[in-house]
């Protein structure tokens, strides 16, 4: 039924696209535009899956964690690879801080016992899941610690979690908490269980969320196996990411440097993640109150908060190491601006073998270059500079590309044109986020991208995908006749981070998912084996991959005019306005309403005391804020970017030079930092984008307002209001200056 409906939906969506039946490029010439037609045509035609195949599996041979040999072994090699195809290649090296454990032990000790194996299985079915200089399982930047107290379910460990244990009169103070994976990033759970008084933290993967709830667990299927464990970084890197000990410098040999003690990004309390094959018994064992429906997971048996009698003893230890990260930089010089440059990037580091993450977006990457280089060879150069970069240590915090971005700053924020992200690759769906203003140029690029499965263009598959999962009938209509592509905002986890939340460099995260189940994801089983039996059968959107993110390169890099159209961002930036405006509105009623629904509950536990949950106390009444700062600096921005789209139209037929006017497109984006950055997290200076305090991965849009106002902070909430207006008008009046030069 759902093959039907998704064949309806494509059948209807190309129905409306006929807009799209000649290709269109933006920011060139008509003559321009036929020849990069014909350089994309033979730019694809240089691409093989068989050869991304071959990459993933000589890239994903060894285990290759930051500062190990595997790491240098895969940073040499691609650089080879580069040189062979006629880029200038090397490696710019980091210093940096990446502890590996010493000691991780986790037993309980009542009311019965029990010591976690904390290992993976190697499998037959799985050639490299028995090496040697495996990571063991761990959570990078947990504290070293010994700590032994009763043992709390916190189901995913976010913080409506323990306002839900508040109502049964449980706090977690001196106490170790179990939450599973899911609904948050990993580093929030232990952050905040510090807040809350716990002195550890243990996370599992319950097999409801991943594992045999979900279909055949590994080797036979995609699903996690009751010994896989997520490995992960838990630095708190929603207040900077890179290495904790040199936040907004370099990590070069000679860098200044922080004491441990006084890196903010290195928790507080000892955490470890571990198998629900390990977790199994000790979440058996807990009493207390039967948790509620919705924090029930797949395990055969009655889920219990805890905070009784169960028991258990959890002792880490780290060896705090600098390490050397090995960052992989390539390029090709432009023509006509030399000084221009597009910059494109995928980590190479892993936690083992990294079949999946990251290997198969590097594969698809080195492919681009690989292509690259023959077009090169063939007589063609690019008007712009093309770098492409493989990032080290991005699994343990988005190290090696922090300390490049930090380590050359004033030099990109002068020259970089935007910087195009990739991850991890896999069958499915386009998914594409980044800055708005570069929205028009991933719909031309996607709508004449075809879909290796369905057939119909890549924009057409993930615009069925979003109409089926629409929730109304009247949100399912706007989307068949919307005609443009929504691009995702930027939160953190992948390598973007730095070039756009530090430098306001325009950047794009690119990739293909959301049929490549399974739970080998941080594990020994992220292995080739693994990969080219459930994530991408043949390669092929390793090669869409490759197609989508290198046709937008090329197009940046050789486009007359920058196809940057800020009337996009405006429209995106007042839809986030409206939000705003909304969310505190609602949050108005509801405060009303909760708090005569609290005190008649408050009334009736005061007389019937055989009640168990308690009932919190009323909130605060939420003020009217003053928006109209905002909703002024909105106004200002759509006259300016529609002034400045007039004028780049007009600009794509006159007979001159445009280099002083890309240079100026390509830095507005500049304006919307903020010098004093967020609120508790300067070194966040995007007003617009930003992860959120509490989300880690999650985007919160227009930051500093809305978590202000989220977290009933009405002063601040008023504050950043006007920090978040001043900046649009700022960007408001750049582009006004530009057009009327």
């Amino acid at each position: 039924m759902k093959k039907i409906t998704c064949i309806s939906v494509l059948t209807l969506i190309i129905s409306h696209n006929t807009m799209f039946a000649q290709q269109q490029l933006s920011g060139f010439t008509e003559k321009n535009a036929a020849q990069q037609i014909q350089t994309e045509q033979q730019f694809d035609s240089y691409l093989n899956a068989d050869e991304i195949g071959t990459t993933i599996k000589e890239l994903s041979a060894k285990p290759h964690h930051l500062g190990s040999p595997g790491s240098k072994e895969v940073a040499e090699k691609i650089a080879a690879k580069y040189k062979s195809w006629g880029w200038d290649a090397k490696i710019e090296t980091y210093q940096v801080l990446f502890p590996t454990p010493k000691t991780r032990l986790l037993e309980m000790i009542a009311p019965s016992t029990y010591k976690a194996l904390l290992k993976e299985p190697a499998l037959k079915e799985d050639e490299t899941s028995g090496q040697a200089d495996q990571l063991p399982t761990y959570n990078c930047w947990s504290a070293d610690g010994d700590v032994t107290g009763a043992l709390v379910f916190v189901n995913y460990g976010v913080p409506a979690d323990y306002e839900t244990l508040a109502k049964y009169g449980i706090d977690v103070k001196g106490k170790i908490v179990i939450a599973k994976y899911g609904k948050s990033w990993r580093g929030i759970k232990p952050k905040v269980a510090y807040e809350h008084g716990a002195i550890g933290c243990i996370i599992y993967s319950d097999p409801k969320d991943d594992g045999y709830y979900e279909g055949d667990v590994y080797p036979t299927g995609a699903y996690k196996n009751e010994y896989g464990v997520q490995r992960g970084s838990v630095m708190d890197m929603v207040i900077y990411p890179g290495d904790p000990l040199t936040p907004g410098i370099g990590a070069t040999e000679n860098a200044k440097r922080l004491d441990r003690s006084e890196a903010t990004t290195i928790l507080k309390i000892p955490v470890l993640p571990i198998s629900y094959h390990d977790a199994k018994p000790l979440l058996e064992s807990l009493d207390g109150p039967v948790v509620p429906e919705a924090w029930r997971g797949a395990l055969p048996f009655t889920y219990h908060i805890g905070a009784g009698k169960t028991k258990v003893h959890l002792q880490l230890d780290f060896d705090w190491k600098i390490r050397p990260a090995y960052d992989v930089i390539a390029s090709i010089k432009g023509a006509q601006y030399p000084d221009e440059w597009v910059i494109r990037g995928n980590h190479h580091d892993a936690w083992v073998n990294g079949a999946n993450d990251p290997i198969s977006g590097q594969a698809a990457l080195l492919q681009e270059a690989k292509a690259i280089g023959e077009l090169v060879k063939k007589g063609w150069k690019p008007k712009r500079t093309l770098v492409y970069c493989a990032w080290d240590g991005e699994e343990p915090g988005l190290i090696g590309s922090t300390e490049w971005a930090e380590d050359h700053a004033a030099e990109l924020q002068k020259k970089a044109v935007a910087y195009i992200n990739s991850d991890g690759n896999g069958r499915g769906f386009l998914d594409a986020e980044g800055s708005h203003a570069l929205e028009n140029l991933l719909l031309e690029v996607s709508t004449t991208i075809t879909d290796p499965q369905t057939g119909v263009s890549i924009y057409d598959r993930a615009k069925a995908r979003s109409i089926i999962n629409a929730k109304t009938i009247t949100a399912k209509k706007e989307l068949i006749n919307n005609k443009t592509f929504k691009l995702g905002a930027m939160g953190s986890g992948s390598d973007y981070s730095t070039f756009i939340q530090h430098l306001g460099i325009p950047s794009l995260s690119i990739g293909f998912d959301g049929e490549n189940y399974g739970g080998e994801y941080h594990s020994i089983y992220d292995s080739y084996n693994d990969y080219s039996r459930f994530k991408d059968p043949g390669f092929k959107y390793g090669v869409a991959l490759a197609k989508t993110a290198g046709h937008t390169a090329l197009r940046l890099a050789e486009a007359d005019i920058l196809p940057f159209d800020f009337r996009s961002l405006y429209k995106t930036i007042n839809d986030y306005a409206t939000e705003l405006i909304t969310l505190t509105d609602k949050m108005r009623d509801n405060t009303s309403t909760e708090n005569e629904i609290i005190k008649t509950n408050q009334y009736q536990l005061a007389n019937d005391p055989t009640q168990k949950l308690q009932t919190p106390q009323t909130k605060e009444e939420v003020p009217y804020l003053d928006f109209s700062p905002l909703k002024n600096a909105l106004a200002s921005l759509n006259k300016s970017s529609n002034l400045l789209f007039e004028v780049w139209q007009k600009a794509i037929t006159a007979n001159t030079d445009h280099e002083n006017l890309n240079k100026a497109i390509c830095q507005a984006e500049q304006q919307l930092l903020d010098e004093n950055g967020l609120p508790r997290r300067p070194w966040f200076k995007h007003t617009i984008y930003a992860p959120g305090f509490y989300t880690g991965y999650g985007v919160k849009t227009m930051p500093g307002a809305r978590e202000a106002i989220e977290e009933r902070n009405w002063k601040e909430a008023q504050q950043q209001i006007k920090v978040e207006a001043d900046a649009i008008q700022r960007l408001s009046n750049y582009l006004n200056n530009i057009a009327t030069k």
